[in-house]
């Protein structure tokens, strides 16, 4: 893989793809792409209001053509959105000229870094520690559609961000 190659970070809410991104971004001096930051500026408005809005299958298909878009573009460190995985065509797209790294963590890691976000619309409930567990088992068998898998559970985002970059220098 040449050096052009995306980083694609994909992963649960909560598992540090944004802040690990910009850190890797920052460090090979590549463009930083935050999928959900893009759409919220297109549409003028958050996620969660797209979400209440217009429905969670309407932002699917706005993150597709985001996805497909910037999936074609190269030397970029891509932070999807958690959902991104659902869609075997977004992988697809982002596998096509991208390093596909998941970033996942146990359920209470989740739930302790998003646990005040009140920005997060899948977890507008009740419960929001079983509606992490139930989502994170509905998409157990997208996430394992990367290359690499980190457990960010126990570890800094400093620390995430050298395992990251370990990776990337090893396969370019």
């Amino acid at each position: 893989m040449s050096r052009a190659i995306n980083i694609v970070l994909t992963g649960f809410m909560g598992t540090g793809k944004s802040a690990v991104g910009k850190k890797i971004a920052a460090r090979l001096n590549l463009t930083f792409v935050d999928i959900d930051k893009i759409i919220e500026l297109r549409m003028q408005r958050t996620i969660s209001s797209i979400f209440s809005d217009y429905g969670e299958k309407y932002f699917r298909s706005i993150e597709k053509e985001t996805i497909r878009e910037f999936s074609q573009k190269e030397g970029q460190v891509i932070s999807t959105g958690g959902g991104v995985v659902l869609d075997p065509e977004n992988m697809q797209n982002l596998k096509s000229k991208g390093l596909v790294i998941l970033l996942k963590a146990r359920p209470e890691i989740i739930y302790r870094n998003v646990c005040k976000d009140t920005s997060r619309p899948l977890l507008q409930s009740e419960d929001p520690m079983g509606k992490i567990n139930e989502l994170l088992e509905i998409r157990r068998e997208y996430y394992k559609d990367n290359h690499y898998e980190i457990d960010i559970s126990d570890l800094t985002i400093e620390e995430v961000t050298d395992r990251v970059m370990e990776i990337y220098n090893s396969r370019s």
